[in-house]
């Protein structure tokens, strides 16, 4: 019962990580202003948040699921499924601080927007991180049917 409550609770963050990044992606495709500063700052520290979550969880099925350790430490495929996770997780970096420096330049000037290029950039990257997240589920499905095993 432990490892099915551990899958649905790590399914459940994956699935709400992917969420909150198409709501980042919508605000910014339509354009920011002002009042989106606040609400892209909240969904991005929400990410952050469940990013962590995502990675503690499935570190606790790694070694207290049902599998066990040596089937994810020794299999390659886990390996390159943590590299895509990481891979996103260092792009939505570049988000995050545009995020943070929009938020300080909106607590100065209440009437800031940013620049369209700036919305343009941060728009690319989460699309990086999108396209990036691809694979996860992919190599996720083929390490449970034992491939890389």
């Amino acid at each position: 019962m432990t490892d099915l409550l551990l899958a649905f609770a790590h399914h459940g963050f994956v699935f709400a990580l992917l969420a909150l990044l198409a709501a980042e992606l919508a605000i910014v495709a339509r354009g920011v202003q002002s009042a989106d500063v606040r609400r892209l700052s909240g969904l991005d520290a929400a990410y952050g948040l469940t990013a962590m979550v995502i990675l503690v969880v499935g570190f606790v099925r790694v070694f207290w699921g049902a599998k066990g350790s040596a089937f994810f430490l020794h299999n390659p495929v886990f390996w390159a499924k943590l590299a895509f996770f990481l891979a996103v997780g260092l792009v939505s970096a570049m988000p995050t601080i545009r995020f943070v420096r929009w938020k300080k330049q909106l607590q100065a000037d209440p009437a800031f927007v940013p620049a369209p290029a700036e919305v343009a950039a941060v728009r690319r990257w989460i699309t990086t991180e999108l396209v990036l997240f691809v694979p996860i589920p992919m190599l996720a499905a083929a390490m449970v049917r034992g491939y890389g095993y």
